[in-house]
C-alpha cells in the first residue's frame, strides 16, 4: 500500500497519471479549491488539498485516508458495505464525536446576518466590517463544527446558488482535516415556494424553481407529480451542497383551524400517503450513472419525514410551537389515519432506497396515546411513542431526530422559544438524557454537545459506560448511514460555476411553472364568467393588510398592496384604475387569518387565555365549543380546562371579505372574480354569493392565474380538503378525524368537498375523483 498524494499535484487541470509503474489509472481534475480523482470503474474522489487528506491506492483504486493513519481502514473503502463502513467508523469514534454527531444545528443563513434570528460574526465582525466573502464560514459556524464536533447543519437563506455551493466547499475543507474526516451533512427547510410577482418564460432562470406548496401538488391528485418535483427538487439541493431535506410534512391535516395545515399534503390519509411515497422516492432515488447502490446516489437527498406520529390533531388548532398548543388529542379514537402515510407511504416506498431515511416527531404531547407507561410528554420524549412503535412495532431503523428546540426552558405559554412540553421542570441535560432514552438519535437546534455529553453521564451513572456507550453508538450508525449512503465521504465538493448552471435552470422552471398550473382548484364559474378574453378592461382593488407581529414577535405596520402585479397582468388585460372603466374586476385575498387561539390580554382581564380559532372573516362567537377541554395541566398554568366556549373573535385580515364586498357594489351586474390564497380551509358562506367565479391555491406565481383566467390553460386540480358550511361545523368536527364536517354548498348548488373541483366543462368526475373520494 503506498501514498500517492505526491504525485496528484504535478499539474492543474485535467491529467492522467500511471501510479506505481502498474497501469493503474486516474484522472485527476483540480478545481480551484478541490481535486478530483476519477476512478474507473469506481468512485470519484474529492478532496481539499489544504485538508492534510492523502490518498491512498490499492488494488489499482484511489481512496482518501481520511485519518491519516496511512492505512485504508473500512470506512474509508467505497467498496464496502455502508453498515460494515458505519461499524468501522463507530468503533474510531471518542463519545465527545459521537455525541456531536448527534447534534443538528440552529438555522443558519449563508452568509450570517448582523442581528437578530441566525446572526453571527466573522473574526468578531459583521461581515461588512470584516470584509469576509458571503461564502465563508461564520465564528459560530467554525465553532460548533471543531469544538463540539458537529456534522448536522441546517442552512436558510442563501446569497446565490454559488455561493452556497463554495460555503459548502470551505465547510468541507474544515471538517474534512479534523480527526476521523466527517463530512459535513448539510439540511434544508422547503426552499423551492414560488414568488407571485415572478415572470416566467421559457428561458427564465432563477435562484431556485418554483413550484407550489405540498398542499398544492396534492391538489392535483396525481403522486407523479409530486415525484416529478422531489427528482428536480434533490437534483438541485445536492448542487446547493443539500444532502437531507428536512421534509415532507405527511400530518393528515385533520384539523381545519392548524396553522400548519398550508404545509401538508391535506387531510385524506389515503392521498397523502401515495402523495408521502412518491415525494420521498423523488427526494432519494438515484439512477444510471448516478446511482451508487441500492437507490443511493450522488443526486439522492434523504427525506426527513415529519411529524411522527402525526402533528395534526392539534386541540382547537392550536399549534405546538407554542404552550398553548402543546396537545394533541383524538376524541375519534383515530391514531390509525395519522400513522398511515409513514407505515404505507414513507417507509413502504416503491423504490429501492425502500424507507425514508430519517423521521421528525412533532412537538405535541399525543395525549392518552402512551397505554404503556402512562405518559403525557411530548412525542421526543415518549418511550411509547419512539421506541414501542416506531421501532419495535413498526420495525423503523433509520434516523429520528427531534424537531428544533425541545429540550430549550419554557419561557411562557405565548413566547416562540422552548417547547419542552411534558418535561419543563426537567433540567436541559436531564431532557437530553430523557430523550436518548426514549429513542432519539439527533437533537434539532442545539449547536452545543455539552447537555449530550451530561446525559451520557447520567446514563453511565444509571447503567454503566458499557451500557450507554453502546446506545450512543446506535444513533451514531444510523446518522453516518445516511451520510455514507448520498457519497459525502468520497466527494463532498461542488463546482460553484455548475451550481450556478443547475438551480433555478430553464428546464427546471418550466417545470415548476406547468405544476402551478395543475395546482389551482376552480371552484365556482356561474355563467361560464371564464375564461376572460385578453385585453379586456380590469380592475383590481388594492389590500388593506392590517398590521401584526409574526411568530418571533416581530411587527410589521398597516400597509395597502396591489393584489396582483399590475405589470404581469397588463399582458393579458387592459388594468384600469375605476370600476366604472372595467369589463371586470379581479380581487385578490388571502384566507381568513383566524388568530392563533391564545390571547394574552385575555387571560391578564381574568380569562383563562384561550380564544377561537376563526375560519370565517367575520365576527364569531363560538357557541358550539366544548365546555371543557379534552387536554390541559401545564405546569405554566393554574388550571386545566382550556375551552373558550362562547368568547368571540375576528379574523384579522376581515379587511378582505370587506373588499370583496365592496368591489361588488362598484361593479354592478360586471363579473367579480376572486382568487383566494387559501393556508387552511375556510367558510365561503360570506364571500361566495357575491363573486361570480372563483379560484383557490396554495401559493403559485400571478402569471400562472392568469393563464387560466385567460384560457391558455384549464383548471384541473381538485380540493384535497373540505369547505364548512359554517363555524358549528368546524367546533362539531373532531380533530383526529378527517372529512367529518359538513361541506359549504355554494349558489350554484356545487358542494365544496373533499376532490371537489370546476373545469371549463363543469364538475370534475374523472378517475382521480373515483380512486380518492
Amino acid at each position: 500500500m503506498k501514498s500517492i498524494n505526491t504525485v496528484l499535484f504535478l499539474s492543474v487541470g485535467i491529467a492522467i497519471f500511471t501510479l506505481n509503474g502498474c497501469g493503474e489509472k486516474y484522472t485527476l481534475d483540480e478545481q480551484e479549491t478541490y481535486t478530483q480523482v476519477h476512478n474507473n470503474g469506481g468512485q470519484t474522489l474529492g478532496y481539499a488539498p489544504g485538508s492534510g487528506v492523502i490518498l491512498i491506492e490499492k488494488n489499482g483504486f484511489a481512496f482518501k485516508d481520511l485519518n491519516r493513519n496511512g492505512e485504508l481502514d473500512i470506512y474509508e473503502d467505497w467498496r464496502k458495505p455502508v453498515d460494515e463502513r458505519a461499524k468501522d467508523l463507530v468503533s474510531q469514534m471518542s463519545v465527545e464525536q459521537m455525541a456531536g454527531l448527534m447534534l443538528y444545528s440552529a438555522h443558519q443563513s449563508i452568509p450570517s446576518g448582523s442581528r437578530g434570528f441566525g446572526s453571527g460574526t466573522y473574526n468578531g465582525l459583521t461581515l461588512q466590517e470584516s470584509g469576509a466573502e458571503p461564502s465563508n464560514l461564520s465564528d459560530q459556524q467554525k465553532k460548533f463544527l471543531t469544538e463540539d464536533h458537529l456534522r448536522h447543519v441546517l442552512i436558510t437563506s442563501v446569497a446565490s446558488p454559488a455561493v452556497a455551493a463554495q460555503w459548502n466547499n470551505n465547510a468541507q475543507q474544515l471538517v474534512e482535516g479534523l480527526g476521523l474526516g466527517i463530512p459535513a451533512n448539510t439540511s434544508s427547510d422547503p426552499r423551492h415556494r414560488s414568488s407571485a410577482d415572478t415572470e416566467y418564460n421559457a428561458g427564465s432562470g432563477g435562484k431556485i424553481s418554483m413550484w407550489p406548496a405540498s398542499l398544492g401538488i396534492a391538489a392535483s391528485f396525481d403522486p407523479e407529480l409530486m415525484r416529478q418535483f422531489g427528482e428536480i427538487a434533490s437534483i438541485e439541493y445536492r448542487a446547493l451542497g443539500v444532502a437531507t431535506a428536512l421534509s415532507p410534512q405527511i400530518d393528515p391535516a385533520t384539523e381545519p383551524r392548524w396553522s400548519r395545515f398550508s404545509g401538508t399534503m391535506g387531510e385524506d390519509p389515503d392521498l397523502a400517503t401515495d402523495m408521502a411515497r412518491a415525494y420521498v422516492d423523488g427526494f432519494q432515488t438515484s439512477s444510471g450513472a448516478d446511482e451508487i447502490l441500492n437507490g443511493w446516489g450522488y443526486h439522492s437527498v434523504n427525506a426527513m419525514v415529519k411529524h411522527w406520529p402525526g402533528g395534526g390533531p392539534e386541540e382547537g388548532g392550536r399549534d405546538a410551537h407554542f404552550g398553548y398548543g402543546a396537545y394533541a388529542v383524538y376524541p375519534g379514537n383515530n391514531l390509525k389515519d395519522h400513522l398511515q402515510p409513514f407505515l404505507e407511504g414513507a417507509f413502504k416506498l416503491n423504490g429501492a432506497t425502500g424507507m425514508a431515511s430519517a423521521v421528525m416527531p412533532y412537538y405535541t404531547i399525543s395525549t392518552n396515546i402512551d397505554s404503556k407507561y402512562g405518559e403525557n410528554v411530548g412525542n421526543a420524549y415518549s418511550k411509547y411513542i419512539i421506541t414501542d412503535l416506531l421501532r419495535e412495532k413498526y420495525g423503523y431503523d433509520g434516523v429520528v431526530c427531534s424537531d428544533w428546540g425541545i429540550t430549550r426552558s419554557v419561557q411562557s405559554m405565548d413566547q416562540f422559544g422552548g417547547m419542552s412540553w411534558g418535561v419543563e421542570n426537567l433540567s436541559e441535560a436531564e431532557r437530553h438524557y430523557k430523550a436518548i432514552d426514549a429513542g432519539i438519535d439527533q437533537f434539532g437546534g442545539n449547536n452545543d454537545m455539552g447537555p449530550v455529553l451530561e446525559a451520557y453521564n447520567m446514563g453511565v451513572e444509571e447503567h454503566g459506560e458499557a451500557y450507554m456507550k453502546e446506545r450512543f453508538e446506535l444513533s451514531a450508525i444510523r446518522l453516518l448511514r445516511n451520510i455514507f449512503r448520498v457519497g459525502l465521504f468520497e466527494n463532498p465538493y461542488l463546482d460553484p460555476g455548475q451550481t450556478a448552471e443547475i438551480v433555478g435552470n430553464p428546464e427546471y422552471m418550466k417545470a415548476g411553472f406547468e405544476a402551478q398550473l395543475r395546482t389551482v382548484v376552480m371552484l365556482k364559474n356561474s355563467n361560464q364568467t371564464l375564461p376572460l378574453e385578453k385585453q379586456r378592461k380590469v380592475y383590481i382593488p388594492q389590500r388593506y393588510i392590517p398590521g401584526g407581529t409574526n411568530w418571533f414577535g416581530m411587527a410589521s405596520p398597516d400597509r395597502t398592496v396591489d393584489g396582483f402585479s399590475k405589470e404581469i397582468i397588463a399582458k393579458y388585460f387592459e388594468v384600469v384604475e375605476t370600476p366604472e372603466e372595467a369589463d371586470f374586476a379581479l380581487v385578490g385575498i388571502q384566507s381568513p387569518d383566524g388568530g392563533t387561539g391564545y390571547d394574552a390580554a385575555e387571560l391578564e382581564q381574568g380569562g383563562n387565555g384561550y380564544v377561537p380559532i376563526s375560519l370565517q372573516y367575520g365576527p364569531y362567537k363560538a357557541e358550539n365549543a366544548r365546555e371543557t377541554s379534552i387536554a390541559g395541566g401545564s405546569p405554566l398554568e393554574d388550571f386545566t380546562n382550556r375551552s373558550y366556549k362562547d368568547k368571540t373573535t375576528t379574523a384579522l385580515n376581515i379587511p378582505d371579505m370587506e373588499l370583496v364586498l365592496e368591489t361588488r357594489k362598484q361593479m354592478g351586474d360586471k363579473p367579480v372574480v376572486v382568487v383566494v390564497n387559501v393556508s387552511k380551509p375556510m367558510v365561503f358562506a360570506e364571500i361566495e354569493p357575491v363573486a361570480d367565479a372563483i379560484l383557490v391555491h396554495m401559493g403559485v406565481q400571478d402569471q400562472a392565474l392568469m393563464d387560466l383566467i385567460s384560457g391558455v390553460a384549464e383548471p384541473s386540480a381538485l380540493l384535497p380538503f373540505q369547505m364548512p358550511a359554517h363555524m358549528k361545523t368546524v367546533e362539531e368536527q373532531f380533530e383526529d378525524v378527517p372529512r367529518d364536517m359538513q361541506c359549504y354548498t355554494d349558489s350554484d348548488g356545487n358542494v365544496y368537498e373533499f376532490a371537489y373541483g370546476l373545469n371549463w366543462s363543469g364538475v370534475i368526475s374523472d378517475a382521480r375523483v373515483t380512486n380518492y373520494r
